[in-house]
């Protein structure tokens, strides 16, 4: 008999969506997963530090300054999947050398530096994000950036 389970990467991909239903961004929600070995190291979604009132309370600051996406990520409130990713890992003592992360958003220019910094060997995400900085600095380092398709 066949094996008919979702892939891997499917079922992390997968993950990542329902970790990015927690995100308290207006303008989009995204989720990443760390993992190694098939095994999950740390979850992160995009949204503002704890203990800081969440965007869909206090607005978002880059639409009230019209500031469109890919651009100016410093002008933001919140911090991004990948990051929490990687806080979550440091807070908790947990190295993501050698590690993939799969995420709903390819990750950005500050992501992508930092995530090369962890180790990371492959990124798996189903959405673009406009960022040719990013793609050439990948490339550089050696590091796979894999569009996959999502099966709902």
């Amino acid at each position: 008999m066949a094996d008919e389970r979702i892939s891997w990467t499917e079922y992390f991909i997968n993950i990542a969506y329902m970790v990015a239903e927690r995100s308290t961004c207006i303008r989009r929600k995204v989720g990443a997963v760390a993992v190694k070995d098939k095994h999950i190291l740390a979850t992160g979604y995009n949204g503002v530090p704890s203990g800081v009132e969440h965007c869909l309370n206090a607005g978002c600051l880059r639409a009230k300054m019209n500031i469109p996406s890919g651009e100016r990520h410093e002008i933001c409130r919140g911090l991004h999947a990948e990051q929490n990713v990687i806080i979550q890992c440091a807070v908790h003592g947990i190295s993501l050398d050698g590690a993939d992360i799969y995420c709903t958003t390819q990750p950005c220019f500050i992501c992508t530096k930092m995530l090369i910094n962890c180790g990371i060997k492959r990124i798996f995400h189903v959405e673009s994000y406009p960022d040719e900085l990013a793609f050439a600095m990948l490339e550089e380092a050696g590091v796979e950036l894999i569009q996959v398709e999502r099966k709902k």
